[in-house]
C-alpha cells in the first residue's frame, strides 16, 4: 500500500493532452483519468491529526478518487466486497470458468460496450444454469466478473465465472453435490454459449443498436459462426474462503497497478507482464491503452445468477447445507479496514504511537473545470 516510485496520476498529467491530440475521449475515459490525476492531491481535501501525546503533526492524508478504474483506491473496496461476499457464499468447492470473446467480436465490443458486455453476462450464464439444469439436474451458484484486458494492456474481453460445485435439485428439495474434478463437457458449454450469444446479437441489430448494413452484420456473423469460441472450466477450489481471496483478485483488480510500473521516462514507460517479462511503450500509447478499458458509466462488472441471484433460494440451500443463519456483522470503518489490510494503524502516532486527535478538515482546494478536463504538465 506505500507509494511507489512511479505512478499512472503522473503520466496522466504529463501526457493526457497529447493523448487527446491523437485520439478523443469519451465522457467516462475522461473523467476517469481526472479522477486518477486529482486522487489523493490537496484539490480533494483531506484531513490531518495532531498526537494527543507528543503534539506531532500528522502527515496530511487527502481523500482518494473513489473511481474504479483508479489503482490506488481499489484495495480497501475489495476487502469490504470479499467481507461481504464470505457471508453469501456456498461452503462448497467452486470451479472457475473462463467464456473470451473472438477476436472479431472485439470491434463491436469497442463501439457498443454497454449492449454487447450485457450480452455476454447473460448469455454465459444462461449457457451454465441450461446445462446444469438438463445434464445435473440443479440450479448451482454463478458470480461472474468481467475483464477486458491482457498483461500487455491489450483490449482482450472475457469473463471470469465462479460456479458452485452443486445447488439446489430442480424441485427445490435436496442440495446435489458434483464432482469437484468435472462440471460439464465444456465443447457443448461453447456451443451453447455461442448460439445464445449470436442470438443475443441479431435481436441487437433488429432494434437498430447497431449502425451497419445488413449485408455487414450477416458476412460477420457468419466469420463468427466458423470460428471456434473458447470456453474453460478448471478444476474445483476446495475451500470456499480461498475461492473469494481469489475472486477478490479480479473483482477490483484496474488494467494496470502502479506496482507493475517498472520504469518511466518522457519516451517510454517499461512495465512488468507476466513470467518476468516486461513492455516498454510511448506514453501516448500506453495511456490510449490504458482508456480502452474504461467502462460505461453504471455499468455493474461484477454480476450474480443462479444460487446468489436470488436470497430465497440461497437461504433454501443454506438451510438443506446445514449453514447457521449469519448476523450481519457491523461494517469496519475505513481506518480498521486499512489497519487489517496494511497493519498501519491511521488513528496511531508514527512517533510515539499515541492517539491522534484533533483531526483537522483540510479544506478543498478549488480546480477550475479546464484543469480537471486538462491537468497541469507539471509532475505533483
Amino acid at each position: 500500500m506505500g507509494r511507489t516510485p512511479f505512478d499512472l496520476a503522473d503520466l496522466a498529467r504529463l501526457h493526457r493532452l497529447d493523448l487527446e491530440l491523437v485520439q478523443p475521449l469519451s465522457p467516462e475515459q475522461g473523467r476517469a483519468l481526472s479522477a486518477i490525476t486529482l486522487c489523493r492531491t490537496a484539490a480533494l481535501g483531506g484531513h490531518q491529526g495532531v498526537c494527543l501525546d507528543c503534539d506531532l503533526k500528522a502527515e496530511p492524508s487527502y481523500n482518494s478518487c473513489r473511481n474504479r478504474n483508479c489503482p490506488k483506491c481499489q484495495g480497501l473496496a475489495q476487502e469490504r466486497w470479499i467481507a461481504n461476499r464470505s457471508r453469501a457464499i456456498l461452503p462448497v468447492p467452486h470451479f472457475h470458468g473462463v467464456f473470451t470473446l473472438p477476436e472479431d467480436f472485439r470491434l463491436l465490443a469497442r463501439l457498443y460496450p454497454r449492449e454487447v458486455y450485457g450480452a455476454l453476462f447473460r448469455c454465459a450464464s444462461a449457457a451454465l444454469l441450461d446445462l446444469a439444469r438438463s445434464r445435473l439436474g440443479l440450479v448451482p451458484g454463478l458470480t461472474l466478473v468481467l475483464h477486458t484486458w491482457t498483461r500487455e494492456l491489450s483490449f482482450h474481453p472475457h469473463l471470469h465465472v465462479l460456479v458452485s460445485a452443486g445447488g439446489l435439485s430442480m424441485d427445490g428439495l435436496a442440495f446435489k453435490q458434483v464432482a469437484e474434478k468435472f462440471l460439464v463437457h465444456v465443447k457443448p458449454l461453447a456451443r451453447r454459449f455461442k448460439t445464445l450469444l449470436m442470438d443475443a446479437l441479431r435481436a441487437l441489430f433488429a432494434k437498430g443498436v447497431f449502425v451497419m448494413t445488413k449485408g455487414a452484420f450477416g458476412a460477420m456473423m457468419a466469420s463468427l459462426w466458423e470460428q471456434a469460441w473458447n470456453v474453460h472450466v478448471k478444476k474445483a477450489f476446495r475451500s470456499s474462503s480461498h475461492v473469494l481471496h481469489y475472486l477478490g483478485r479480479y473483482t477490483h483488480r484496474v488494467a494496470i497497478a502502479n506496482s507493475r510500473l517498472l520504469a518511466v521516462t518522457k519516451d517510454q514507460v517499461t512495465f512488468r507482464t507476466k513470467d518476468g517479462r516486461k513492455v516498454s511503450l510511448p506514453p501516448v500509447t500506453f495511456l490510449r491503452r490504458f482508456v480502452q478499458h474504461v467502462l460505461p458509466d453504471g455499468f455493474k462488472k461484477i454480476r450474480h445468477a443462479g444460487l446468489y441471484a436470488s436470497q430465497k433460494a440461497l437461504a433454501q440451500a443454506k438451510e438443506l447445507l446445514g449453514v447457521p443463519v449469519a448476523t450481519p456483522p457491523v461494517e469496519p470503518t475505513w481506518q480498521e479496514a486499512l489497519l487489517a489490510l496494511t497493519g498501519v494503524d491511521p488513528t496511531r502516532c508514527k512517533g510515539c504511537g499515541g492517539l491522534l486527535g484533533n483531526l483537522a478538515v483540510l479544506p478543498v482546494r478549488l480546480v477550475s473545470r479546464r484543469a480537471r478536463a486538462a491537468p497541469p504538465r507539471s509532475p505533483p
